[in-house]
Parts: structure tokens; sequence; C-alpha cells
């Protein structure tokens, strides 16, 4: 059954108030996929802050109609499921990630500043680390001068100590 009038408007203000402080959204074709591998999906995107849903396709038009992502119009047709994330790499990862292991899901297309992607384009920006990988990477890189400066003074004072003793 059909969704009615007023049910389409919500679905489109949900929708457009995801798109309004998104930064990527990622489709992809979903077909023959089971029910339980879904779950799985919908349980990664969850842990990832990427909002996941099956959505007509006609409504998901209206709802990014005037933003960055308007570009993307052209691309949603057939059965697509949507990735949509303030992270700019999270649904890419999650969605890409899946598909790698389940041949059902087919990625399709993104867009991430205004720029529609191809697949190869969503693949890129999955293979890029997430923030928390390089906030991670960024504090080892801080922390290892102040690492060698504390073994330095512990061995300064160690040989210290081993001279106070010879004399």
């Amino acid at each position: 059954m059909g969704l009615n009038l007023d049910e389409k408007k919500a679905v489109v203000a949900e929708v457009s108030a995801q798109v309004a402080s998104a930064q990527t959204i990622v489709v992809a074709e979903y077909s023959g996929l089971e029910v339980a591998n879904l779950t799985k999906l919908r349980a990664q995107a969850r842990k990832s802050g990427v909002y996941l849903r099956v959505l007509k396709n006609t409504l998901v038009r209206r709802a990014v109609a005037g933003t960055p992502f308007d570009g993307l119009a052209e691309q949603m047709t057939g059965p697509l499921i949507y990735g949509i994330s303030q992270d700019p790499v999270a649904a890419a990862k999650v969605l890409n990630d899946f598909a790698k292991s389940n041949d059902k899901l087919v990625l399709k297309a993104g867009s991430y500043a205004g720029k529609v992607m191809d697949k190869a384009g969503v693949q890129a920006l999955a293979s890029i680390p997430s923030r928390e990988e390089l906030l991670a990477k960024l504090l080892g890189v801080m922390k290892a001068p102040v690492s060698g400066f504390a073994v330095a003074l512990g061995a300064l004072a160690k040989q210290r100590e081993q001279a106070e003793a010879a004399v």
C-alpha cells in the first residue's frame, strides 16, 4: 500500500532535515539483498552515524532539490538504498565495505561537496581515513617528540646516578 500525501510530506521533511546537515550522500542498488543482510547493514550504519533508508526516489528528489546534492537526482532510478552522513566518508565507507562482502549491494553513485561521484569516486572517498583515524594519527605524531624527550631525560638521569655512584 502506498503512502498518503501527509505521510509523503513527512518523509520529505525527514529526509530534507538529514540532507540539510549532511556532507555526503551515497546511493546503492540493493536488489536481491536478504533481510538478514539488510539488518546487518543498518546496524553498521547506525554504529557509524549514517542515516540509511530505502526510500521512494521521487520523494528524495524533492528533498534534495535546491541543495548541493541536486545533481545526484538524475542517478535516482531503480530500487535504491540511501546513505546520508554528516561525516564526509562515513556513508561511503559503510556502503563500500558492505558491498565488498555482498555482491547483491551495488554502489551506484554519490555526492560530496556539491560534486556527483560515480562508483569509482565513492570507492575513492571510502578509502580516505575517517576523522577519528586521522586524529589518532595526528596524536601519535604529536606524542612522538614528547616520548623521545622523556626517554632522553631518563637516560641522562641514569647516567648521572651512575656517575655519582662511581665517585
